[in-house]
């Protein structure tokens, strides 16, 4: 049985009233504080985009800092990040020009199954894409290694409409091409992704699409009233489990 922890959007730097960014880091502290007393081990923490707000080397040094734990971490960027020094302060990677603006795909393989974090990004815009190069990128893992594990696929934008007007304008796009890959692999069991500030779950290619909360705000349905946004709700975050079916079961939390 694999346990994860799923967090998104903890937008270090980003100010709230004039607080020079204190609130947006603090938020990210509680969660991380919640993570680390817990009395047992995770498999491992995933972190599915936006960790700076303005993608700032500064920012993602405060990020490096916050997202230390016992447990393994483990980050893809969001529409708030940038490639080039998310690479340099958080993968040790001294990019070239070139490869500074390559989608930054990562495989981690877990005990029981493997976790592949995806660039859902594009450079200069809000809304999503999981490019050639990264659809050619995942189809390779899938199909290489180790074949016989369940595997979950990780990235910021979900690819389908959440019914929220705030976020569904700027999701993931292309998203049919993103289908055609998983209809080959069975192995994949679920998809994981943040970026809509809100816990949900819901379906694309047959799959669990399973979103975490945003951390540093919330967005609301339109019923709720309001702005569309709530920065008075407590942080949240998810709990994955995998069980040796290959099921997966969520369990969200507000954090106290």
């Amino acid at each position: 049985m694999l346990t994860i922890a799923h967090l998104s959007d903890i937008h270090l730097g980003q100010v709230h009233r004039r607080d020079g960014g204190k609130r947006a880091r603090r938020r990210a502290e509680r969660v991380m504080a919640y993570l680390e007393a817990l009395p047992g081990p995770l498999d491992g923490v995933l972190v599915t985009g936006d960790l700076a707000d303005h993608g700032l080397a500064e920012e993602y040094r405060q990020v490096a800092g916050v997202l230390a734990s016992r447990h393994p971490v483990l980050t893809c960027p969001g529409n708030h990040d940038s490639r080039a020094p998310y690479r340099e302060v958080l993968l040790g990677q001294v990019p070239g020009e070139e490869q500074g603006e390559e989608p930054v795909n990562r495989a981690h393989r877990l005990p029981g199954a493997d976790v592949l974090m995806l660039d859902s990004s594009i450079p200069g815009q809000h809304d999503g894409l999981l490019d050639d190069r990264t659809l050619h990128w995942l189809d390779g893992q899938l199909a290489s290694g180790r074949t016989e594990l369940p595997a979950l696929v990780a990235f910021h934008h979900p690819p389908v409409e959440l019914h929220l007007p705030t976020v569904d304008p700027i999701r993931q796009f292309g998203e049919e091409r993103l289908a055609r890959v998983l209809g080959s692999h069975p192995r994949v069991v679920a998809l994981l992704c943040g970026h809509s500030h809100t816990p949900a779950a819901t379906t694309f290619a047959g799959l669990p699409v399973l979103v975490a909360p945003g951390v540093v705000s919330t967005v609301t349905l339109p019923c709720e009233g309001g702005r569309g946004i709530s920065f008075d709700h407590p942080p949240m975050l998810a709990f994955h489990v995998l069980d040796g079916d290959g099921r997966v079961t969520t369990h969200y939390r507000v954090v106290p």
